[in-house]
């Protein structure tokens, strides 16, 4: 018995043994894993760091591009300013000379159409006047011819003709 329990010990010791070879393979195994893990955790955060870096980059030219198309343009406005002002100005005076055009030609055609109503209106005028006249000279022509009638009716009278006042006898009697 002595025997099987040193050579259960032994083996045993045997198994304790392979059993820390075991658990420090695992341990280096784990150990390993572990290291290739970080390796790939730091390639993938540097590549995502890489990626962030080209964003901020990418980022930051568009920026400054933008930056210097915006100050580009405004040099380029700024050297053509007169340019644009004098044609703007002259598009103004344009403009105003049609818009002046129109406007006399709109201000002759209603004095036009005023002086047209004005002469209807004068015509008009001169119409009811002529009409007036015609009816007052009728008028007087009327009372004139009236007059004169009623004159021969009183010379009628007074020189009794045409039966106009009855008929007087003068007779002379011889007195006894």
């Amino acid at each position: 018995m002595g025997r099987s329990r040193s050579r259960s010990s032994s083996r045993s010791k045997h198994s304790k043994h392979t059993r820390k070879r075991s658990r420090s393979r695992s341990k280096s195994s784990k150990k390993r894993s572990r290291s290739k893990e970080l390796k790939r955790s730091r390639r993938s955060r540097s590549s995502r760091q890489q990626e962030i870096e080209e964003r901020l980059i990418e980022e930051e030219t568009a920026r400054r591009v933008e930056e210097l198309v915006a100050r580009r343009v405004e040099e380029e406005l700024e050297k053509r300013r007169d340019e644009i002002e004098r044609e703007v100005l002259r598009r103004v005076e344009e403009a105003k000379r049609i818009m002046e055009a129109q406007l006399l030609q709109e201000l002759e055609r209603q004095r036009q159409a005023e002086l047209n109503a004005q002469k209807a209106r004068e015509a008009e005028d001169q119409l009811r006047i002529v009409e007036e006249q015609r009816k007052i000279h009728e008028e007087r022509m009327k009372l004139e011819q009236e007059r004169q009638k009623q004159q021969k009716e009183e010379q009628r009278m007074i020189l009794g003709k045409g039966k106009s006042r009855p008929r007087l006898s003068f007779t002379l009697k011889a007195t006894e």
